[in-house]
């Protein structure tokens, strides 16, 4: 009898080792390390996994070429995000926390595509068919052509899929519950996950369905699973949001046949989640426009603009460390800033709490904030509020600079819509200013603190 083979896997980075440990030496997580066989499936040996040696043919790089076929599913977020629809013959993955509302989306999304004529098949592991079910008649969508099925085993999945006619759209929810019998692991494993992936992708490469796979997330926002899965898939999208506030944001990070970084807004609802086309206005709204420390940021979300209030809080410590708690921006670019205010602008800020929230849950990762932070800062200090129809977007350089950013035209047009009249940013932006739009351009950070402090009311 053959001896067994196993080897110790990671499940939060995938790194296998020959021996079991507590702590990862790859990722420092602790009790990831499983143990799993390798004598079958994806971690096979040589032997067990011997390619056929048939060769392939190679075709010129000049040959025509056709444009991808999508199939549109009517919401125009999710279009949007996706890059004009679902592209056939595509895998993509879908990762969010729980409950935020995946399975509501791509259940809308499944129905808005039967109702087109499309052949649609949702595969959920988690819930059986009746809570589907219930699901489907609170959001109103219960007569849609959806077939349903309740399982996790993937060949069963596969030969249920190729049994009847071809679908034209698939959800697998989710690939953490799926299992295969080529390998002899534990549902949820890193070789079981990427195993179901891969069987799951080469099925919508044969049939040139589009198959959807739900993902979970770590408590670090990061999908489960080792990260080749995202490798594998055509598509990776982040369904955001926070509990505390009713809006979605589908976030696009990987799209082989679209724009990255583009994203989608929705609300949610007592009928399921509601298209939002026109987010600045819902970041905007009930903002304290008489407020000390708010600055309103024109930011740039893929190739939509986006106006989002920034807020800030400078208290005095009682600490002698004092606190820094951000959320929605990068801690580090926030040391940035005040270390750029303290050291070449002299606003002493660093002894003081500082407190930074961008308003509505948006995480942002745009270098363009740095102006707006910087802006909101100084007017919480000084307690100078700042001009409730202004937007203000810029980089900051270590020397104290303002240095211009892209697609200002289009910064300057969202403002101009939402009825700003003036936007403050770095010199040189002056391509695509707007009439009646007052652009006002600074060349450093200091003459900026200067023009706000300046505008401190005084005290009676």
């Amino acid at each position: 009898m053959a001896k067994r083979k196993s080897s110790f896997v990671c499940q939060s980075c995938a790194a296998t080792s020959t021996q079991w440990a507590g702590r990862c030496e790859s990722c420092g997580e602790w009790n990831t390390i499983v143990e799993e066989n390798i004598n079958s499936g994806v971690g096979a040996g040589p032997k067990s996994a011997r390619a056929a040696g048939v060769p392939t043919q190679l075709v010129p790089l000049s040959g025509e070429s056709e444009d991808a076929a999508r199939i549109i599913t009517g919401i125009a977020e999710l279009d949007r995000v996706t890059g004009g629809g679902f592209v056939q013959g595509s895998a993509i993955l879908v990762g969010g926390d729980p409950g935020i509302g995946k399975s509501t989306l791509l259940l809308q999304a499944a129905a808005n595509l039967a109702q087109r004529g499309n052949r649609v098949i949702y595969v959920s592991g988690e819930e059986a068919i009746a809570q589907v079910r219930l699901r489907a008649r609170r959001l109103g969508i219960d007569e849609a052509d959806v077939s349903l099925a309740s399982e996790t085993n993937v060949e069963t999945i596969l030969a249920t899929l190729e049994q009847t006619e071809r679908p034209d759209f698939v959800v697998v929810d989710s690939i953490q519950t799926l299992w295969t019998d080529r390998v002899e692991s534990a549902p949820g494993t890193v070789t079981q996950v990427r195993t179901s992936a891969q069987a799951m992708t080469r099925f919508a490469k044969k049939t040139g369905a589009a198959v959807v796979l739900v993902g979970h997330v770590t408590k670090d926002g990061q999908i489960a699973g080792p990260r080749v899965v995202e490798h594998m898939v055509d598509a990776v999208l982040y369904f955001e949001g926070d509990a505390s506030h009713t809006f979605r944001i589908l976030r696009g990070v990987k799209n082989r046949y679209g724009p990255t970084d583009e994203i989608g807004v929705f609300e949610m609802t007592q009928l399921g989640l509601k298209e939002v086309s026109n987010p600045s206005a819902l970041f905007l709204d009930q903002r304290d426009k008489g407020a000390a420390g708010s600055a309103v940021f024109a930011g740039m979300e893929g190739t939509r603009p986006v106006l989002i209030e920034i807020q800030t809080l400078v208290a005095p410590s009682p600490l002698g460390t004092p606190r820094r708690a951000v959320v929605g921006w990068d801690s580090a670019r926030l040391s940035m800033v005040l270390a750029v205010l303290e050291t070449r602008c002299g606003v002493r800020i660093g002894a003081n709490d500082i407190y930074l929230n961008v308003a509505g849950g948006l995480k942002i990762s745009e270098p363009a904030a740095d102006l707006a932070v910087a802006a909101a800062l100084i007017s919480s200090l000084s307690g100078a509020p700042l001009p409730a129809d202004a937007v203000y977007f810029g980089e900051i350089s270590l020397s104290g600079g303002i240095r211009p950013v892209v697609h200002t035209p289009l910064r300057l047009r969202e403002a101009a819509k939402l009825g700003f009249a003036s936007a403050f940013t770095g010199q040189g932006s002056k391509d695509g200013v707007l009439a009646g739009l007052e652009l006002l351009e600074f060349s450093s950070l200091a003459e900026l603190a200067g023009r706000i402090a300046a505008s401190r009311p005084k005290s009676a």
